[in-house]
């Protein structure tokens, strides 16, 4: 009887695990876009996303199916890499000058140079704001609705829309 009970669970693990690389697989747009938001050297957006990868499975067994996956992934590849940045500014400040090459500004086919260059100045702002903000512009960005992102960061939907219409209004200001 233990042997059937244990073929069982390795079948149910082997399942899960199936299951987990299936909807990783699915939705890795949003780890490249979180690691890429929040780290910009090559070495350490790969660490942040093998990070937030590995954080993704040990939660796994508490995913609530009948929630969004794509909501609870973002809420845990936002901590994951807000925890990352604190971390950093914790120890020695190395201060990394934009590269252009490195980040996916705009559609590589677009021949518009003054739309480039806006495009590029966003970025620029988004990458100076704290980390909260940065996760609240790139999830409004990326289209997802003020309950999505009240979800995924923990706050209230009025907070939401207040946080970007200041956001907004700042980009304005400075751009």
């Amino acid at each position: 009887m233990a042997s059937t009970t244990a073929q069982m669970d390795t079948r149910t693990d082997e399942a899960t695990a199936q299951r987990f690389q299936a909807l990783l697989l699915q939705h890795r747009g949003i780890v490249v876009k979180v690691a890429g938001t929040y780290a910009w050297h090559p070495d350490d957006r790969d660490d942040l996303a093998q990070e937030i990868a590995a954080q993704l499975w040990r939660s796994f067994p508490g995913y609530d199916p009948a929630r969004p996956f794509a909501t609870w992934m973002y809420r845990i590849a936002l901590n994951v890499a807000i925890s990352h940045v604190r971390q950093r500014t914790r120890g020695p400040q190395q201060a990394e000058s934009w590269d252009d090459a490195r980040h996916d500004t705009a559609d590589p086919r677009a021949h518009d140079h003054e739309a480039q260059q806006q495009v590029d100045l966003l970025y620029r702002f988004i990458r100076q704001q704290p980390a909260l903000d940065r996760a609240l512009l790139l999830l409004y960005l990326e289209d997802h609705s003020y309950r999505d992102i009240a979800d995924v960061l923990g706050i209230s939907e009025t907070n939401v829309a207040t946080k970007i219409g200041r956001l907004k209004q700042r980009i304005r200001d400075e751009l």
